[in-house]
């Protein structure tokens, strides 16, 4: 399947250094142009199994509208030797300027407002109609190939094999909300039509007692078909259908993504199908994120690390398509107040050393924190301190040494991370050694005494969807729970209390639960 139409299905051997650059080492086509997905023809086990002249079988692809005319081309010679047999007629959608994908997010700790964010292929205003009459305009904005990173030594796939076009990003705030309170809207305009009407709750205002808040990293997407595609992420799927049950059953209030949100890498026309994946989640509530290596580094983009994992997109789609409250552009770290809890929110990409911006900010953002008003705080971003499967390339330790006593200083309670794909929890943790551990509570919890507070507890959640990690056989004292499986971390924070569960989709299983006390 290829979109546009137009794009060249010539085979291309040296393509393959556009998916190896990302880190995706499956066997993909070869072609000039990124297909956006394939099938093998065996998949329908009917077809070549016969001993006529002609035969036929049939695949199923499943597609979202993503503006531009698709086209189907058959081959033979597998994936690495493409030879084109046949090509349908290019296939037109329906309405390839309808306003689709909406996301929340919050602008501010007073629950009284929320921006929606969406795609259309159309350019001109539309509105969001909200509350009983309500409405706001969507300001408009896109980026292109320009806006794109790449080098002449390591041409980008964003720049050139995997570019597609994102047609306009729409963005409004809805205002006069009122906190903890559910509300319906709908978005579009008369000319390109509208979504249907979606009901969405806001979260508590910061200093309000209880908060109900899930986090994970790592997410990406799974093919709702047989396909193969770049950079699949296995588990996505069935963790996201897992949070909208908890979504649908009102027991949650925001969720916080941190890092490697699409895995569209370069390959722009999957951001399209990871946004249509979380839409049942995002439509409804406050979603937030922080910015990974697979959004952001790319060699001269600025990130401190050179690794072309971004694949070219060096922040601007992730940024494009989801405007948090940041200070500025390309500076990607925010604090956010939601019930008892404040979150500081960094960018583990960009400089976090001592003298830089962002640490000055992290420095002013945590020492400023009101505990009678919010009496938990909770540091974010994407890659780890501490991880048994820490190698020398990570780069956790510099990481560690440079922001670590700054935890410690402003007594962060709980720091969230992904980058790793598992799931991991520290004791009270500094400077690799244990400062206290965790009591069992009357029901054989694992709970943590911030009253008399020690160091902070690191957990990995980055089990969200990617191929997991596995931990070796030995590991530090530091680490107390290591599990390889899918799942998210569901959080419930009142003002004397924090209990947080390790939850495994299929089943919604609890595998690890612990609290932190007042």
């Amino acid at each position: 399947m290829i979109s546009p139409s137009n794009s060249s299905v010539n085979t291309c051997y040296l393509n393959e250094a556009f998916y190896l650059q990302t880190g995706d080492t499956a066997k993909l086509p070869l072609l000039c142009h990124y297909p956006v997905k394939a099938q093998y023809m065996n998949n329908d086990p009917n077809y070549l199994s016969c001993n006529v002249t002609t035969c036929s079988g049939s695949i199923k692809f499943h597609v979202v509208n993503i503006r531009s005319e698709i086209e189907f081309v058959f081959f033979t010679g597998g994936f690495l030797n493409p030879c084109i047999v046949g090509r349908s007629t290019p296939v037109s959608f329906a309405n390839p300027n309808k306003p689709l994908y909406g996301h929340l997010s919050s602008t501010d700790s007073t629950g009284t407002s929320m921006r929606l964010t969406w795609v259309s292929g159309d350019k001109e205003p539309q509105q969001i109609q909200y509350e009983n009459g309500k409405t706001a305009t969507s300001e408009v904005t896109t980026f292109s190939q320009d806006d794109m990173c790449s080098t002449l030594a390591l041409p980008s796939p964003a720049k050139d094999f995997g570019w597609h076009d994102p047609g306009y990003i729409h963005s409004a705030l809805m205002t006069g909300l009122k906190p903890l309170s559910t509300f319906s809207y709908r978005y579009g305009s008369n000319s390109v039509g509208w979504s249907e009407q979606i009901q969405f709750s806001t979260p508590p205002a910061g200093g309000s007692d209880e908060l109900k808040f899930i986090v994970y990293g790592d997410m990406g997407k799974t093919p709702l078909d047989d396909s193969e595609e770049h950079y699949i992420q296995p588990g996505a799927l069935s963790v996201i259908k897992a949070i909208a049950n908890d979504v649908n059953s009102s027991n949650i209030n925001s969720v916080f993504h941190i890092g490697d949100i699409s895995y569209a890498t370069g390959f722009l026309a999957e951001w399209d199908f990871f946004l249509s994946l979380i839409n049942p989640v995002a439509s409804r509530l406050s979603y937030m994120t922080a910015i990974g290596n697979h959004e952001r580094d790319y060699e001269g983009s600025g990130s401190i690390y050179v690794t072309p994992d971004s694949g070219g997109e060096c922040g601007v789609a992730y940024e494009t398509y989801f405007p948090m409250p940041t200070a500025a552009k390309d500076k990607p770290w925010y604090s956010i107040e939601q019930g008892s809890v404040h979150f500081t929110i960094i960018s583990t990409e960009h400089d976090w050393s001592e003298k830089s911006e962002q640490y000055q900010w992290m420095q002013k953002d945590m020492a400023s924190v009101n505990r009678q008003k919010t009496p938990w705080l909770i540091f974010m971003g994407h890659r780890q301190m501490y991880s048994s499967r820490n190698t020398l390339l990570s780069n956790a330790y510099a990481f560690r040494d440079a922001v670590e006593p700054l935890l410690l200083q402003t007594k962060v309670d709980l720091v969230l991370v992904g980058h790793v794909h598992n799931y991991e929890r520290t004791c009270s943790v500094f400077q690799g050694e244990c400062k206290a551990m965790p009591t069992k509570d009357k029901n054989g919890v694992d709970t943590y005494d911030g009253k008399n507070y020690s160091a902070p507890v690191h957990v990995v959640v980055g089990m969200a969807g990617f191929t997991l990690d596995t931990f070796p056989d030995k590991v530090e004292s530091w680490s107390l729970i290591r599990i390889s499986e899918y799942g998210y971390f569901r959080a419930h924070a009142t003002r004397n209390d924090l209990n947080l569960e390790f939850v495994v989709p299929e089943t919604g299983e609890v595998k690890d639960n612990f609290h932190i006390t007042k």
